[in-house]
């Protein structure tokens, strides 16, 4: 089982560049740039980039619900039972991706329950990008922080070693 741990968070590690990535490079390059366009050119591209760029979130987002619970129930919370930080944690972290996967959904989709927030992509994708690199820090923080169950387990811990998680 351990190679399907593995390749679990390689789905979501990369799923994590390619749309964090993706989203950083939308709104701070093809953005301005497509902006410069002559109106009916900059709406082509547009049209054009957001029909790739759709099937990119939603798969995206598939995967990352698949591996992220995966990884989370089986994987990570067997080991941080106890472990008063690490849920938290990962709760908060669980419903900021939440909050991204519907503002990045709505950002690609034609519902006309999120036109208002299109109207303002340059704003929402700012707010996405910022929720997500803080889903990355805590994410981060929790992978090398130690592990107070498992360090309290362990007779020859180091104390404050981190413990792989």
């Amino acid at each position: 089982m351990l190679w399907v741990a593995i390749v679990s968070r390689w789905i979501h590690i990369i799923t994590a560049v390619v749309l964090v990535g993706g989203s950083i490079f939308l709104r701070f390059v093809l953005g301005p740039a497509a902006a410069q366009l002559p109106d009916d050119s900059h709406a082509k591209l547009k049209e054009l980039v957001l029909g790739t760029w759709k099937k990119f979130v939603h798969g995206g987002i598939a995967l990352f619900l698949i591996s992220g619970f995966y990884n989370y129930l089986v994987v990570q919370a067997p080991l941080h039972k106890g472990d008063k930080l690490y849920h938290p944690l990962m709760g908060t972290k669980i419903l900021l991706a939440l909050a991204v996967f519907v503002i990045a959904s709505g950002l690609v989709g034609r519902s006309k329950a999120f036109a208002g927030m299109r109207a303002k992509a340059k704003l929402w994708q700012g707010i996405m990008i910022a929720m997500s690199i803080l889903i990355i820090g805590i994410s981060g923080f929790l992978k090398v922080r130690p592990n107070p169950v498992a360090m309290s387990s362990a007779p020859n811990a180091a104390v404050g070693a981190p413990i792989d998680n």
